[in-house]
């Protein structure tokens, strides 16, 4: 529902649909009257019964002085006569006396048998939901039903004691009508904000709405425009129905109908302008947060109209950014976050591209004998040891952990996104990893290569099921790099061809060992291991 006084926004945890916890972003500035959120039931409902009691009662007292004074203003001849004045003093406290106690009879057994699963804790249904939604407008109408009895009442008065004053007495119950109703109906949608806020619990659809911002709009209307207007109308028809009305009479009726018009006017505007805006700045600041980055919030979704909507949109669409956060950061962790960077970017074709990287290859030393000699346990917390150092360094280096490979694991360098030194970044991430393994997994060794040259880069497969890969010379020579790697002292082993590519700094790190042959080629591939 909209409501009137809503002070600044702030965040309370809450319980989304999905049963995540989140910060709720709701206003708090009304709070000292309508209660916190949370509060039992019990309570809201004498909190709300007690504010709807004294909001609406207040509201057609002011009615009532608002109905004696224009009669004085628009009554010909300088006012009712005795015999009419009689008869209002004696009417208009009865009437109102016994419209008040009808009223808040009917208002109130209206409304707790329409929120009485909210008195007992339940869950609404669908046309629960939209009648309590809808409650205020009832509400209204129950309102307007009351002054329209007012109308027939005084007018019957006036034809019997001043018939020259039915018009005005029309016209008096039924301006004063037109602001007790505008007022009350905002009135209630205020008292009713938590009420709305547990009827939604963050769902709002079209169908389930209340009287919507328009009529907001056109109840603004009626008062701020055609009621005035309609007053000097009314004094204009009384002018010229009559030789004696005066320019003072028709000014003072004028000047009296524009205060009172002005006053409650401007009443209702604050009153119209805060349910509007209110809701809107809520989901503005929100906003706001989720542009820093966090979506960890929810609005409070309490407002009976479109706004309502908003709310709920707004909701729903930082679900979405969450879910979609979880699915990229678990898509990234599978396949790397430069990959699912592409592939979130709408980069996914089947085919590659040749270009120059360097791979890192890592394989476990016995493996087989250590699983065979330890509890499955054992195995896969030593394995997430081992893991964990290598994402790390390739990580910290600025390259992509392709692969793993029962035991072991190949990372790429300079694919899919560039990388200026990826030779040395393959290097330095070698020498990384076998100081760390051998401090943090010192039960089991490794042997690590590292190759340089040209492979094809891209995603492998078919169009419903595919992997970002690197095939080609490079990542086998890798793999031989890598068995020949367990047998040299620090169990690292690269292609010279790497260390020529590097950077100066990384170059005196290592020194040459050799010139094997590798299982698949015909020529000797120098290579160097550590300094």
């Amino acid at each position: 529902m909209g409501s009137a006084g809503r002070g600044p926004s702030t965040t309370r945890p809450s319980t989304t649909r999905d049963g995540d916890i989140v910060a709720t972003a709701h206003r708090t500035g009304s709070d000292w009257l309508l209660g916190p959120p949370d509060q039992p039931s019990g309570r809201l409902r004498v909190r709300i019964q007690a504010l709807l009691t004294i909001l609406l009662v207040g509201t057609n007292v002011i009615g009532a002085i608002i109905v004696v004074a224009i009669t004085f203003l628009v009554t010909p001849g300088g006012g009712p006569n005795s015999g009419y004045l009689t008869a209002l003093a004696i009417a208009v406290p009865v009437y109102v006396g016994v419209a008040v106690l009808i009223g808040a009879t009917a208002v109130t057994v209206s409304a707790l048998h329409a929120l009485r699963w909210s008195i007992e804790d339940q869950e609404p249904t669908v046309d629960e939901r939209r009648t309590a939604l809808r409650l205020p407008w009832r509400m209204t109408l129950i309102q307007l039903g009351l002054w329209m009895g007012g109308v027939a009442t005084f007018t019957i008065l006036a034809i019997i004691f001043q018939p020259e004053a039915v018009l005005g007495a029309v016209f008096a119950v039924g301006i004063a009508g037109l602001v007790v109703c505008a007022i009350a109906y905002l009135f209630t949608e205020f008292a009713l904000r938590p009420i709305a806020a547990r009827a939604l619990q963050g769902r709002a659809s079209a169908d389930e709405m209340g009287a919507g911002v328009q009529r907001r709009m056109l109840l603004f209307w009626g008062l701020g425009t055609a009621a005035p207007v309609l007053g000097l109308v009314v004094a204009s028809i009384a002018a010229i129905s009559r030789d004696d009305t005066s320019i003072v009479r028709l000014a003072s009726t004028a000047l009296g109908l524009a205060a009172v018009v002005l006053l409650f006017g401007a009443l209702v505007t604050v009153l119209n302008a805060r349910a509007v805006v209110s809701p809107i700045v809520a989901v503005q600041e929100a906003l706001e947060r989720v542009k820093e980055g966090d979506l960890d919030v929810e609005v409070r979704v309490d407002d009976g109209t479109e706004l309502g909507l908003l709310q709920s949109g707004f909701n729903e669409m930082v679900q979405g950014l969450r879910e979609r956060e979880q699915i990229r950061d678990l898509f990234g962790r599978h396949v790397g976050r430069a990959v699912a960077q592409a592939a979130t970017d709408g980069n996914v074709e089947l085919g590659g591209e040749t270009r120059t990287v360097s791979v890192l290859m890592i394989d476990l030393i016995g493996s087989t004998t250590y699983a065979a000699t330890r509890s499955p346990a054992e195995v896969v917390a030593m394995l997430n040891r081992f893991f964990a150092v290598i994402v790390e360094e390739v990580d910290d280096h600025g390259g992509l952990v392709n692969k793993f490979m029962g035991d072991a694991v190949l990372a790429i360098f300079g694919a899919p996104a560039d990388l200026d030194d990826h030779a040395g970044a393959a290097l330095a991430t070698a020498r990384r990893v076998a100081e760390r393994l051998a401090d943090e997994v010192p039960e089991i060794g490794a042997g690590i290569g590292v190759s340089t040259g040209q492979a094809v880069a891209g995603n492998v497969g078919h169009r419903s099921r595919f992997e970002y890969t690197v095939i080609g010379d490079a990542v086998n020579a890798a793999a031989r790099l890598t068995e020949l790697a367990k047998d040299v002292e620090g169990r690292v082993l690269v292609a010279t061809a790497s260390v020529t590519a590097a950077d100066e700094r990384e170059r005196r790190h290592w020194t040459p060992d050799g010139s094997p042959v590798l299982r698949g080629r015909s020529e000797p591939t120098p290579t160097s291991r550590l300094a």
